[in-house]
Order: C-alpha cells, then sequence, then structure tokens
C-alpha cells in the first residue's frame, strides 16, 4: 500500500481522536495508539508510557474542565509516519463561574506513526524550535 494512500486516513484518524477527547470519548480518544506509546509533554516536563497511562492523564486533564474545546488547526503530513498538529484549546475549570475560561492555548503536537499506530506523541508549545524538530523525526525515520 503507497503512503499516499494511508495519510488521508491518518489524518483523520488524528482529527477524529483529538474531536473525541474535546467531547471526553477516551474510547475513541484512545483507539489510534499503540499498546506501547509514549507521550512526551515538554510543556509539563512528563512522560506517559503506555497506552493506559495516557489514556489516564487525558482523563485526569479532561476532568478538570466542566467545559472542555479543543480546535485542531493545522494537519501537516512531514513524511515518514510523522505528523504535525496544531491545536488550540480551552476550557472552563470545574467549579468556576460560567464566565471564567481558561486562556486558549495554542499546542504543537507530533505523532509518530508504526504499522497504522500512534507509538510516539510529543507535545509543547507552538515555537519554530517544535517544528524544526518534528521536520528532524521525520527525516531521521526515512
Amino acid at each position: 500500500m503507497s503512503e499516499e494512500s494511508t495519510t488521508p486516513d491518518l489524518v483523520e484518524h488524528v482529527r477524529r481522536g483529538f474531536e473525541a477527547f474535546g467531547g471526553g470519548d477516551f474510547d475513541t480518544t484512545v483507539r489510534i495508539l499503540a499498546a506501547d506509546a509514549v507521550w512526551d509533554s515538554v510543556g509539563l516536563g512528563i512522560t506517559f508510557a503506555g497506552k493506559d497511562a495516557i489514556r489516564s492523564f487525558l482523563e485526569e486533564w479532561r476532568g478538570r474542565y466542566a467545559s472542555y474545546a479543543v480546535d485542531v488547526q493545522e494537519i501537516v503530513d512531514l513524511g515518514n509516519g510523522v505528523l504535525l498538529i496544531r491545536s488550540c484549546q480551552t476550557g472552563r475549570p470545574a467549579g468556576s463561574p460560567a464566565h471564567v475560561l481558561m486562556p486558549r492555548e495554542i499546542m504543537v503536537h507530533v505523532f509518530v506513526f508504526d504499522d497504522g499506530a500512534v507509538t510516539r506523541i510529543v507535545s509543547s508549545g507552538d515555537t519554530p524550535e517544535a517544528r524544526a524538530a518534528a521536520e528532524r523525526l521525520a527525516e531521521e525515520r526515512e
């Protein structure tokens, strides 16, 4: 199967995963993860190893909010199974008045796919350095 035929599927799977996360559907959110996937959260300085650990983190993160929205603004296929995703998130912290929202936060996520499943995620702020690192990762996988 050629890379061109699988790329739209990967992009669509990622888009659906983000939408599911925003809606609190964690089964769909983690469906594309390999059992031994690793998520490096650069901003938090934490690494989550394994699908179950990633799901627990996502449930805890999402559970902090009475309402939550995540908007995928960009998905770039860098080749060799590497996607760069730019998203914006905001939400109302649980227990806070309706008018209180966390500031909109722009994030870059790099998803690495092997055999159709995400094996690695790196999340950070949207910086030129983060984008350059994603491009290097795609080149290293050639």
